[in-house]
Protein backbone atom coordinates (compact mmCIF):
# COMPACT_ATOMS: atom_id res chain seq x y z
CA UNK A 1 0.00 0.00 0.00
CA UNK A 2 2.78 2.13 0.99
CA UNK A 3 4.46 2.11 -2.33
CA UNK A 4 1.15 2.83 -4.44
CA UNK A 5 0.29 5.87 -2.45
CA UNK A 6 3.40 7.26 -3.00
CA UNK A 7 3.52 6.43 -7.16
CA UNK A 8 -0.31 8.11 -6.55
CA UNK A 9 1.52 11.20 -4.47
CA UNK A 10 4.47 11.33 -7.07
CA UNK A 11 1.33 11.37 -9.88
CA UNK A 12 0.41 14.95 -8.08
CA UNK A 13 -2.87 13.16 -6.86
CA UNK A 14 -3.69 15.04 -3.96
CA UNK A 15 -5.32 12.49 -2.17
CA UNK A 16 -3.29 9.98 -2.53
CA UNK A 17 -4.28 7.16 0.58
CA UNK A 18 -7.97 7.88 -0.06
CA UNK A 19 -7.02 6.76 -3.84
CA UNK A 20 -4.71 3.92 -2.88
CA UNK A 21 -7.28 2.19 -0.96
CA UNK A 22 -9.43 2.60 -3.68
CA UNK A 23 -7.37 0.79 -5.99
CA UNK A 24 -5.95 -1.60 -3.57
CA UNK A 25 -5.43 -4.85 -5.46
CA UNK A 26 -6.46 -3.61 -8.62
CA UNK A 27 -4.80 -4.48 -11.94
CA UNK A 28 -1.87 -2.91 -12.54
CA UNK A 29 -2.90 -1.62 -16.01
CA UNK A 30 -5.79 0.52 -13.64
CA UNK A 31 -3.14 2.10 -11.80
CA UNK A 32 -1.31 2.99 -14.27
CA UNK A 33 -4.04 4.84 -16.10
CA UNK A 34 -4.21 6.76 -12.82
CA UNK A 35 -0.61 7.04 -12.57
CA UNK A 36 -0.80 8.58 -16.11
CA UNK A 37 -3.51 11.38 -15.25
CA UNK A 38 -7.17 9.07 -16.13
CA UNK A 39 -9.69 10.32 -14.09
CA UNK A 40 -10.13 8.06 -10.84
CA UNK A 41 -13.70 7.57 -11.28
CA UNK A 42 -13.11 6.39 -15.26
CA UNK A 43 -10.56 3.93 -13.89
CA UNK A 44 -12.57 2.85 -11.46
CA UNK A 45 -15.71 2.50 -13.32
CA UNK A 46 -18.02 4.60 -10.64
CA UNK A 47 -18.26 7.84 -9.20
CA UNK A 48 -20.16 8.62 -5.29
CA UNK A 49 -22.87 11.10 -5.90
CA UNK A 50 -25.71 11.50 -3.58
CA UNK A 51 -25.12 8.01 -1.80
CA UNK A 52 -25.30 6.37 -5.02
CA UNK A 53 -22.90 4.46 -7.13
CA UNK A 54 -22.72 5.99 -11.25
CA UNK A 55 -20.90 4.31 -13.37
CA UNK A 56 -18.54 6.46 -15.45
CA UNK A 57 -17.22 5.08 -18.62
CA UNK A 58 -13.92 6.21 -20.13
CA UNK A 59 -14.08 9.51 -22.01
CA UNK A 60 -17.29 10.43 -20.45
CA UNK A 61 -18.17 13.94 -18.28
CA UNK A 62 -17.43 12.59 -14.38
CA UNK A 63 -20.02 13.93 -12.04
CA UNK A 64 -18.99 16.47 -9.27
CA UNK A 65 -20.22 16.26 -5.94
CA UNK A 66 -21.22 19.87 -6.22
CA UNK A 67 -24.02 19.17 -7.93
CA UNK A 68 -25.52 17.41 -5.10
CA UNK A 69 -26.67 21.28 -4.36
CA UNK A 70 -28.47 20.79 -8.32
CA UNK A 71 -30.37 17.98 -7.17
CA UNK A 72 -31.58 19.47 -3.82
CA UNK A 73 -33.22 22.66 -5.24
CA UNK A 74 -34.41 20.33 -7.99
CA UNK A 75 -36.25 17.80 -5.45
CA UNK A 76 -37.45 21.02 -3.91
CA UNK A 77 -39.77 21.66 -6.84
CA UNK A 78 -40.66 18.66 -8.46
CA UNK A 79 -44.07 17.36 -6.72
CA UNK A 80 -44.58 13.40 -6.77
CA UNK A 81 -45.13 11.95 -10.08
CA UNK A 82 -43.73 15.42 -11.80
CA UNK A 83 -42.10 14.84 -15.38
CA UNK A 84 -38.85 16.10 -15.24
CA UNK A 85 -35.74 16.11 -17.77
CA UNK A 86 -32.02 15.80 -16.77
CA UNK A 87 -30.81 17.82 -20.16
CA UNK A 88 -26.63 17.70 -20.94
CA UNK A 89 -27.37 14.99 -18.71
CA UNK A 90 -23.93 12.94 -18.60
CA UNK A 91 -23.68 10.07 -16.66
CA UNK A 92 -27.05 10.11 -16.06
CA UNK A 93 -26.11 10.83 -12.19
CA UNK A 94 -28.49 13.85 -11.65
CA UNK A 95 -31.40 11.74 -12.75
CA UNK A 96 -30.35 8.52 -10.90
CA UNK A 97 -30.23 10.93 -7.68
CA UNK A 98 -33.34 12.42 -8.84
CA UNK A 99 -35.24 8.62 -9.25
CA UNK A 100 -33.95 7.35 -5.98
CA UNK A 101 -35.10 10.17 -4.29
CA UNK A 102 -38.34 10.85 -5.80
CA UNK A 103 -38.94 6.89 -7.27
CA UNK A 104 -42.30 8.33 -8.92
CA UNK A 105 -41.00 10.59 -11.05
CA UNK A 106 -41.20 10.60 -14.90
CA UNK A 107 -37.90 11.18 -16.20
CA UNK A 108 -36.14 11.70 -19.51
CA UNK A 109 -32.65 12.79 -19.87
CA UNK A 110 -30.63 13.87 -23.34
CA UNK A 111 -27.34 14.60 -24.25
CA UNK A 112 -25.27 15.07 -27.27
CA UNK A 113 -22.30 12.79 -26.82
CA UNK A 114 -23.00 9.41 -27.32
CA UNK A 115 -20.85 7.29 -24.70
CA UNK A 116 -22.62 9.94 -22.42
CA UNK A 117 -26.15 8.45 -23.40
CA UNK A 118 -25.08 4.74 -23.29
CA UNK A 119 -23.52 5.51 -19.63
CA UNK A 120 -26.93 7.25 -18.67
CA UNK A 121 -28.88 4.42 -20.01
CA UNK A 122 -27.28 1.47 -17.76
CA UNK A 123 -27.43 4.32 -14.65
CA UNK A 124 -31.09 4.99 -15.59
CA UNK A 125 -33.02 1.61 -16.27
CA UNK A 126 -35.94 3.09 -14.64
CA UNK A 127 -36.13 6.65 -16.92
CA UNK A 128 -38.74 7.39 -19.53
CA UNK A 129 -36.10 7.18 -22.19
CA UNK A 130 -32.86 8.53 -22.43
CA UNK A 131 -32.08 10.45 -25.85
CA UNK A 132 -29.76 11.54 -27.53
CA UNK A 133 -28.83 15.19 -29.26
CA UNK A 134 -29.25 18.73 -29.09
CA UNK A 135 -30.51 19.79 -25.39
CA UNK A 136 -33.92 20.05 -25.46
CA UNK A 137 -34.22 18.94 -28.89
CA UNK A 138 -33.62 15.03 -27.89
CA UNK A 139 -36.93 15.14 -26.24
CA UNK A 140 -39.77 13.01 -27.78
CA UNK A 141 -42.55 15.80 -29.36
CA UNK A 142 -44.91 14.84 -27.24
CA UNK A 143 -43.48 15.87 -23.81
CA UNK A 144 -43.59 19.28 -25.44
CA UNK A 145 -46.02 21.79 -23.21
CA UNK A 146 -45.93 19.06 -20.55
CA UNK A 147 -42.61 19.02 -18.34
CA UNK A 148 -42.68 20.37 -14.87
CA UNK A 149 -38.67 20.45 -14.45
CA UNK A 150 -35.96 20.70 -16.37
CA UNK A 151 -32.91 20.28 -14.37
CA UNK A 152 -28.93 20.69 -16.31
CA UNK A 153 -25.42 20.62 -15.40
CA UNK A 154 -24.44 22.45 -18.54
CA UNK A 155 -20.91 23.67 -19.99
CA UNK A 156 -19.64 26.86 -18.35
CA UNK A 157 -15.82 27.29 -18.42
CA UNK A 158 -15.19 29.82 -21.03
CA UNK A 159 -13.77 28.81 -23.69
CA UNK A 160 -10.64 30.79 -23.05
CA UNK A 161 -10.05 28.43 -19.61
CA UNK A 162 -10.61 25.33 -20.55
CA UNK A 163 -6.69 25.13 -21.39
CA UNK A 164 -6.14 25.62 -18.30
CA UNK A 165 -8.53 23.07 -16.52
CA UNK A 166 -6.56 20.17 -14.56
CA UNK A 167 -5.37 17.61 -17.67
CA UNK A 168 -7.75 14.73 -15.93
CA UNK A 169 -10.49 17.27 -17.38
CA UNK A 170 -9.25 18.82 -20.81
CA UNK A 171 -7.77 15.63 -21.66
CA UNK A 172 -10.34 12.53 -20.94
CA UNK A 173 -13.73 14.52 -20.39
CA UNK A 174 -15.09 15.49 -23.56
CA UNK A 175 -14.77 19.52 -24.60
CA UNK A 176 -18.32 19.47 -25.50
CA UNK A 177 -19.28 18.53 -21.70
CA UNK A 178 -16.75 21.54 -20.29
CA UNK A 179 -16.61 24.25 -22.45
CA UNK A 180 -19.69 27.03 -22.06
CA UNK A 181 -18.73 29.42 -24.97
CA UNK A 182 -17.00 32.88 -24.72
CA UNK A 183 -18.12 33.62 -21.03
CA UNK A 184 -19.34 30.27 -20.10
CA UNK A 185 -23.15 31.38 -19.93
CA UNK A 186 -23.70 30.39 -23.66
CA UNK A 187 -25.44 27.11 -23.21
CA UNK A 188 -27.53 28.53 -20.79
CA UNK A 189 -28.53 30.49 -23.15
CA UNK A 190 -30.01 28.42 -25.72
CA UNK A 191 -31.47 25.66 -23.13
CA UNK A 192 -33.07 29.24 -21.41
CA UNK A 193 -34.73 29.96 -25.45
CA UNK A 194 -35.83 26.23 -25.73
CA UNK A 195 -37.12 25.35 -22.48
CA UNK A 196 -40.65 27.51 -22.50
CA UNK A 197 -41.46 25.14 -25.57
CA UNK A 198 -41.06 22.51 -23.17
CA UNK A 199 -42.52 23.32 -19.99
CA UNK A 200 -45.53 23.30 -18.49
CA UNK A 201 -46.47 27.23 -17.41
CA UNK A 202 -45.23 27.73 -14.08
CA UNK A 203 -42.92 24.71 -14.70
CA UNK A 204 -39.00 25.23 -13.51
CA UNK A 205 -35.74 25.24 -15.22
CA UNK A 206 -32.63 24.90 -12.81
CA UNK A 207 -29.27 25.51 -14.53
CA UNK A 208 -25.74 25.27 -12.82
CA UNK A 209 -23.12 27.73 -13.39
CA UNK A 210 -19.72 28.87 -11.23
CA UNK A 211 -20.40 31.61 -8.33
CA UNK A 212 -19.15 34.68 -10.87
CA UNK A 213 -21.86 33.45 -14.02
CA UNK A 214 -24.71 33.91 -11.47
CA UNK A 215 -26.07 36.95 -12.65
CA UNK A 216 -25.42 36.20 -16.28
CA UNK A 217 -27.22 33.27 -15.80
CA UNK A 218 -30.32 35.18 -14.59
CA UNK A 219 -30.34 37.36 -17.08
CA UNK A 220 -30.89 34.73 -19.69
CA UNK A 221 -33.27 33.14 -17.62
CA UNK A 222 -35.19 36.23 -17.75
CA UNK A 223 -34.67 37.39 -20.90
CA UNK A 224 -36.82 33.98 -21.96
CA UNK A 225 -39.85 34.74 -20.16
CA UNK A 226 -38.42 33.05 -16.35
CA UNK A 227 -38.84 34.57 -12.57
CA UNK A 228 -35.35 33.65 -11.88
CA UNK A 229 -33.60 33.86 -8.65
CA UNK A 230 -29.84 32.62 -7.59
CA UNK A 231 -29.24 30.01 -4.94
CA UNK A 232 -25.75 29.47 -3.60
CA UNK A 233 -24.21 26.87 -0.97
CA UNK A 234 -20.51 27.26 0.01
CA UNK A 235 -20.64 24.03 1.54
CA UNK A 236 -20.85 22.16 -1.97
CA UNK A 237 -18.90 25.33 -3.70
CA UNK A 238 -22.17 25.29 -5.79
CA UNK A 239 -24.52 27.86 -7.15
CA UNK A 240 -28.00 27.12 -9.04
CA UNK A 241 -30.21 29.58 -10.78
CA UNK A 242 -33.62 28.53 -10.71
CA UNK A 243 -36.36 30.00 -13.02
CA UNK A 244 -40.25 29.93 -12.62
CA UNK A 245 -42.16 30.16 -16.06
CA UNK A 246 -44.02 32.89 -15.90
CA UNK A 247 -44.77 35.13 -12.98
CA UNK A 248 -45.24 32.69 -10.55
CA UNK A 249 -47.61 35.47 -8.73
Amino acid sequence: MSSLVARLRAAGCVFAEEEAALLAGAPEAAVARRVAGEPLEQVLGWAGFAGLRVAVAPGVFVPRRRSEFLVGRALAVAAPGATVVDVCCGTGAIGAALLAARPGLVLHAADVDPAAVACARANLPGAAGVHAGDLLAALPAEIAGRVDVVVASTPYVPSDAVAAMPPEAREHEPRAALDGGGDGVDVVRRLSAQAPAWLRPGGHLLVECAAHQGALARQALAAAGFTASVARDEEHDATVVAGVLGDPA
